[in-house]
């Protein structure tokens, strides 16, 4: 979410000067691309750019496209073939062999549901939510929608309807995207042909690290790259402080027992155990187990790992093998790490990787990095 965070802050940078923006939205992908559908970036009248919706080749005839976006407040669908050798000649031949759909529309800040506010109202809360992007494919000199509804998980909607024929199925769809976890792109042919992106947004990461040492501070710098919320835990008042971790969104300094009760954890919160306090990280762990979180890892050998099982379960502590399918240690993935730094690594590839529900293996022996069945378009004829 941290392009989403990035957009936000530029925008309201553009805005405070006075300059013209528009938002790049990739719709839908067929085939290969460098982006997949939701990459967004924002573009500024004297040709900022923030956030990517290609590895780079996009980006300038994206600019030219946006000005005039920009000039004639007027949403525009474009479409990029690379799989045709003719768009080499213009410069924007990506290699990729796939076709990127990419809507541009402008951000008019007087507008109460602009894309931007409906960014700062997901990112308000810590909570999914489904976006839904709504354009038009077959004619691209028609209304291009935009970006215009939110659905929260109380069913709160933020925005308007482009046509209210499409209201109630493109609801139920997006409540099944909101329980399912799982973005779709739709075609409802009623009269006109509206397609709509049904994205599901997941909250940003939030990164628990339990050991303020000095191992923990080039985690918290990969950590800030990625935009996780970063919360630093340990009992070392001397050690737990901002001048170390200034890139930490939270500093506490508490005894095991009283720590976690000021921290929210949800399915999106990763833990790392690294104290190097023996009863410290055993008393965390003890905690942490029954909330069957989504990573625990523990840094260190794995006999000591074990050894905090077998102490917990001598206690009376019922373990079980849901319990351990969150519980990572060693932490981290095989990539020979030897000092922090590479240790660090290894341990947030590992927390993007299970929260990605993926297992670390090079893409060189997958045939297809993304599940493009996934992103196919699903058309429903409306009576």
């Amino acid at each position: 979410m941290k392009e989403l965070q990035d957009i936000v802050q530029a925008f309201d940078r553009a805005h405070q000067t006075g300059k013209q923006t528009a938002l790049a939205t990739v719709v839908h992908v067929e085939g290969s691309s460098y982006r997949r559908a939701g990459a967004r970036m924002l573009i500024t009248e004297d040709g900022q750019l923030i956030g990517a919706i290609s590895g780079g080749c996009l980006e300038g005839d994206a600019l030219r496209k946006a000005r005039l976006v920009m000039a004639q407040n007027k949403p525009m669908l474009v479409t990029y073939d690379t799989t045709d050798d003719d768009d080499a000649k213009f410069g924007v031949g990506l290699g990729c062999n796939g076709i990127i759909h990419i809507l541009i529309e402008p951000i008019s800040a007087t507008k109460q549901d602009n894309p931007i506010q409906l960014f700062k109202l997901f990112l308000s809360r810590r909570e999914p939510v489904v976006l839904i992007t709504i354009f038009t494919m077959n004619d691209k000199q028609a209304l291009q929608p935009g970006t215009c509804l939110l659905l929260t998980q109380e069913g709160n909607i933020k925005g308007i309807f482009p046509d209210d024929t499409i209201k109630d199925i493109l609801l139920a769809d997006a409540n099944d995207v909101l329980i399912n976890g799982n973005s779709v792109t739709k075609t409802y042919v009623y009269g006109d042909k509206f397609t709509c992106f049904i994205e599901l947004l997941q909250p940003t990461v939030s990164l628990v690290i339990f050991g303020a040492g000095n191992d923990a501070i080039p985690l918290v710098q990969l950590a800030s790259v990625l935009g996780w919320h970063i919360y630093m835990v340990d009992g070392r008042s001397n050690y737990a402080i901002p001048e170390r971790f200034p890139l930490a969104k939270k500093i506490i300094t508490a005894k095991p027992e009283n720590a976690l009760s000021q921290i929210t954890i949800d399915e999106r919160t990763v833990i790392i155990l690294m104290t190097h306090n023996y009863n410290y990280d055993l008393a965390v762990l003890k905690q942490l187990l029954p909330l069957q979180l989504p990573y625990v890892g523990a840094l260190g050998p794995k006999k000591r790992l074990y050894r905090m099982l077998d102490e917990l379960k001598n206690e009376g502590m019922e373990i079980t093998d849901e319990h351990l399918t969150s519980i990572y240690g060693p932490a981290g993935l095989d990539i020979g790490s030897e000092n922090a730094d590479e240790i660090a690594l290894s341990i947030i590839a590992e927390m993007q990787a299970v929260l990605k529900n993926r297992t670390g293996t090079s893409l060189r022996y997958k045939n297809t990095i993304h599940n493009r069945h996934s992103e196919q378009i699903i058309t429903q004829t409306m009576q």
